[in-house]
């Protein structure tokens, strides 16, 4: 059975449960449910972790902002053209230090997905992150960037307004921006467009997040003419928070509870703030010229695997 089919007999299970009283019966029931819990989630596929990084009920950028930073103000448009809504950026404490957000932001409607394009950024979404980035550095703001999505809108309109471009600009400018950089990886990864904001001095990532060159569905589209051939697909590309961190190119993971964190977002909250704490506390005391050098030689080194 696929973690999806488990997940939803477990729902029905549970939901069976809370109709009997305690005695034998219930206990049973309760020993099937652990089981196949365990069954579910002791040995997750790459595959696996890709549905758990798409669960509808996955906590958003908007979720982690709220949680995690004091007296957010959102900053809006890119000076040029318009405001991209799957760009969530703005100003906000961190432990009463102040610091610049800027965030792949997803839905959690139908709605608010249309208006956000599902988490994929225009042009306009990238150049209002560098001009966010750009002001963050003019104050000696940190940086924290939250990734979490498919890839850039593949629409025209957005070629036309130059994409490329845009993202390009991005790897440029934060490859060399004298302030610190934290990137967050918090469920997809996808492509140029979650590169674009990935370039940072510390990058971590959410254990059942995934980070590639492009989906599953489009390798097996792409390199076999099979789209029947997905989780084949995720195995090879070594998409995962553990791939990524064996290669090195993830310095840090972020457990999830059984499930995922949406089933305990607040476990997930306190082991980022500590992460993200640590870690600013350490950049803060990097010379400039050390923290440029060693983000320069990190990039260089990922360019090796």
């Amino acid at each position: 059975m696929s973690l999806i089919d488990n997940e939803r007999k477990i729902k029905e299970l549970q939901a069976k449960r809370t109709l009997l009283e305690a005695g034998d019966e219930y206990d049973q029931l309760s020993t099937e449910i652990d089981e196949l819990v365990k069954t579910t989630y002791d040995h997750l596929t790459a595959w696996d972790r890709v549905c758990l990084a798409r669960h509808p009920n996955r906590p958003k950028a908007i979720d982690f902002i709220n949680e995690l930073f004091d007296h957010f103000y959102e900053l809006h448009g890119d000076r040029c053209y318009g405001d991209d809504h799957a760009i969530i950026s703005g100003i906000g404490y961190f432990h009463e230090m102040p610091v610049t957000i800027i965030a792949q932001a997803k839905g959690k409607t139908l709605q608010e997905n249309l208006d956000r394009h599902f988490g994929m950024c225009n042009p306009e979404g990238y150049r209002k992150a560098l001009r966010l980035a750009k002001q963050a550095e003019k104050f000696h703001r940190p940086i924290i960037t939250f990734v979490d999505t498919a890839g850039a809108y593949p629409g025209i309109e957005a070629e036309e307004r130059g994409q490329a471009q845009a993202i390009a600009e991005c790897l440029y400018t934060f490859s060399d921006l004298k302030t610190p950089v934290i990137c967050v990886v918090l469920s997809e990864g996808g492509s140029g467009g979650a590169l674009a904001l990935s370039v940072a001095d510390r990058i971590c990532m959410l254990e059942n997040a995934v980070y590639s060159v492009l989906s599953p569905e489009g390798f097996a589209s792409i390199l076999w003419k099979d789209d029947s051939r997905v989780q084949e697909a995720a195995e090879v590309m070594k998409l995962t928070s553990y791939d990524l961190y064996e290669k090195g190119i993830v310095d840090y993971l972020i457990k999830e509870p059984t499930g995922g964190m949406q089933n305990d977002l607040k476990l997930v909250l306190h082991d980022l703030d500590r992460y993200l704490y640590e870690t600013l506390e350490t950049l803060k005391t990097t010379k400039e010229k050390d923290m440029l050098e060693k983000r320069y030689e990190k990039f260089r080194k990922m360019g090796s695997h």
